[in-house]
């Protein structure tokens, strides 16, 4: 074979490999717009669905403690120490677990004096009076039927803040699937409510999502103007338990 023949197939081989792969490369090139033109988005709904339900709380968190005031900080912290620890041995004689009561707040803080305002409008800078130390704490009551004997041995230990009462149930996830069940039901109905006033059928369920789940706790407010000589009433009622879910469904 001559140089000139050599020369020609060696070009003519990587060559024609080129144009097949080229020639390829544009034929699956021309055929993806007639692909997507054929392809189209599913046809969907979404809708949302909710479930409510109301049960007994079996568990109340209580906001109590004592504010004491004296001439000095070390005045007013001797006398709140004082009434915090018998509020404590109480709690303790009580057979309210350690573990359930939290100091909840603590601090110390001056009380001023603002001094009269003078004929020209200026006065003199605030004076401190005294110190002011209040001590907080919650304790979890677990036997509601005793709660009110709680309260009352609180004030009469010496305790002279109660900000609330807080009833909840100790252990809502059960009762939250409930809500939750009832709520995909929910979506559901709406679901077929809409497929049957637009004439579509409906498909498959898609997508689910949870939009959110909670218990409503219930407050009992409290002022200390409770009275040593009667109990105090306590009423829980009921608590309302609530989800949220979002279906995004195939439409026929």
């Amino acid at each position: 074979m001559s140089p000139k023949n050599l020369t020609k197939n060696r070009l003519t081989a990587p060559t024609l490999a080129m144009a097949f792969a080229l020639g390829a490369l544009l034929t699956i090139t021309g055929m993806r717009p007639a692909l997507a033109e054929d392809a189209s988005p599913p046809r969907t709904m979404t809708v949302s669905g909710t479930g409510n339900l109301s049960a007994r709380p079996d568990i109340a968190y209580l906001e109590s403690g004592v504010l004491s005031e004296g001439k000095t900080a070390a005045e007013a912290l001797n006398e709140n120490t004082r009434a915090m620890n018998a509020i404590f041995d109480g709690l303790d004689k009580m057979e309210i677990d350690k573990d359930d009561i939290r100091t909840s707040q603590f601090s110390v803080s001056p009380l001023y004096t603002q001094p009269p305002v003078r004929p020209d409008g200026t006065r003199d800078a605030p004076t401190i009076r005294g110190y002011q130390v209040t001590n907080q704490v919650t304790v979890t009551v677990r036997k509601l039927d005793q709660l009110g004997k709680i309260l009352d041995k609180l004030v009469s230990l010496g305790s002279n803040r109660l900000d609330s009462v807080r009833f909840e149930i100790d252990n809502p996830e059960p009762l939250l699937d409930k809500a939750r069940e009832a709520a995909v039901l929910d979506a559901l109905r709406k679901a077929k409510l809409y497929a049957s006033a637009s004439g579509v059928a409906l498909g498959p369920i898609l997508t689910i999502s949870e939009s959110g789940s909670y218990q409503q706790p219930v407050y009992m407010k409290a002022a200390m103007a409770m009275r040593d000589s009667a109990p105090v009433p306590v009423a829980a009622g009921t608590q309302n338990l609530s989800a949220s879910v979002s279906l995004t469904i195939a439409i026929e």
